[in-house]
């Protein structure tokens, strides 16, 4: 892929280049929350805009193109084939076609899951579908062992959690569930900068927003033969069905592939962007992204227990990510928040901690940063 220009610093991890394709500030800390998207983004972006502004009786099919190679890329990097891929314009459409599509039994679902994991289900549950059972602290192997009965149908799950970093173990949970019953992820907070074994899941669903960073209205979902096999095509569109150019005023049958989720035709120009997005992460590759953040994560939480902060997120690095969620004993958030944004830090702040998120596009110094703030405050 062409270097879209820009200098990495030196500063980067071996990831030469890569930095070069960004423009966010260097104290920008705030991924999990959203991630500016790539030069490349904004070309793409710009060109398929000024394309539609300028449109003959090409245009809208050309356009239209963008779908496939959005699609095939997302494919590759979830270890499947465009067949069973659908793009999406958030994650909570594929939650809530999930949860409608299961039309009875439990699905286990964590009680402190972010709330688009909760609330397909809580629908589908007043609708008389499947009803959730709530799973108390991370959706660990044991606790969800520990939790199985003969009328569990599914697990719905993020893969990881956007307070506390924690990595859930795909591979294990397949194991625990069995065959018999749907693995539902949200990988809102992994797609993209964690390898996972994307294919123990049978619906993998991210919008691009955050850590793939191709900006809102982008994102996409995954099928497992499972998957299509069990998930009824409750709230399928008139784009995900067979012969969807046919207008005989008859109701077609469900697409045979992840196309069913397809509610409406989605945007060509934040298809064209996420493309885009895709083609840089591939670029360098995921395990290279992953050791990059993981080496930053290491060096933030070596910073903030330095300057008395108390680590609230997971820190074993098998089961952690890109979030180093913190607090200072006896100093508000909001203080600590008007520390690190007096030197140039930008974090999520909640009530109750302050999270810190970087990417392989952060630079080390950033780190230095972060200790400085944190030592003014003492």
């Amino acid at each position: 892929m062409a270097h879209s220009g820009g200098d990495d610093g030196g500063d980067h991890g071996g990831l030469p280049g890569y930095a070069g394709h960004f423009e966010a500030a260097p104290g920008y800390l705030d991924f999990a929350r959203y991630g500016p998207p790539s030069r490349d983004v904004l070309a793409a972006t710009a060109d398929a805009l000024g394309r539609s502004a300028r449109a003959d009786h090409d245009t809208v099919n050309d356009l239209m193109r963008a779908d496939l190679r959005a699609r095939q890329a997302a494919a590759r990097l979830a270890g499947t084939d465009a067949e069973h891929t659908v793009l999406l314009p958030n994650a909570s459409t594929g939650l809530f076609q999930a949860a409608f599509g299961i039309r009875a039994g439990i699905v286990l679902v964590p009680a402190a899951d972010f709330p688009a994991n909760h609330y397909p289900w809580r629908r589908a549950a007043a609708a008389g579908l499947a009803q959730p059972r709530w799973l108390p602290g991370p959706p660990t192997p044991e606790a969800v062992r520990d939790a199985l009965t003969d009328d569990v149908v599914a697990l719905s799950i993020s893969a990881v959690d956007f307070r506390t970093g924690y990595r859930a173990d795909l591979a294990a949970l397949r194991d625990i569930i069995g065959p018999d019953r749907l693995l539902v992820t949200d990988a809102m907070q992994a797609f993209g900068v964690a390898e996972l074994p994307w294919q123990a899941a049978d619906v993998v669903v991210t919008g691009g927003q955050k850590w793939l960073r191709a900006s809102w209205s982008t994102g996409f979902a995954a099928l497992s033969d499972r998957a299509l096999e069990r998930l009824a095509p409750t709230l399928t569109g008139w784009t995900g069905v067979d012969d969807v150019a046919l207008f005989d005023d008859a109701e077609h049958p469900a697409a045979p592939g992840a196309a069913r989720l397809s509610i409406t035709n989605l945007s060509p120009v934040a298809a064209a962007a996420f493309a885009a997005a895709l083609d840089v992460v591939e670029s360098v590759g995921v395990p290279a992204i992953e050791a990059r953040v993981s080496a930053l994560v290491d060096a933030l939480i070596t910073a903030v227990r330095g300057c008395g902060g108390e680590i609230l997120s997971t820190t074993t690095p098998a089961r952690r990510a890109g979030i180093v969620s913190f607090r200072l004993p006896g100093t508000p958030t909001a203080t600590v928040a008007k520390a690190l944004h007096t030197h140039g830090v930008t974090p999520t702040v909640r009530p109750e901690s302050v999270r810190l998120s970087p990417h392989a596009s952060t630079p080390t110094s950033t780190v230095d940063q972060v200790t400085a703030a944190l030592e003014s405050l003492r």
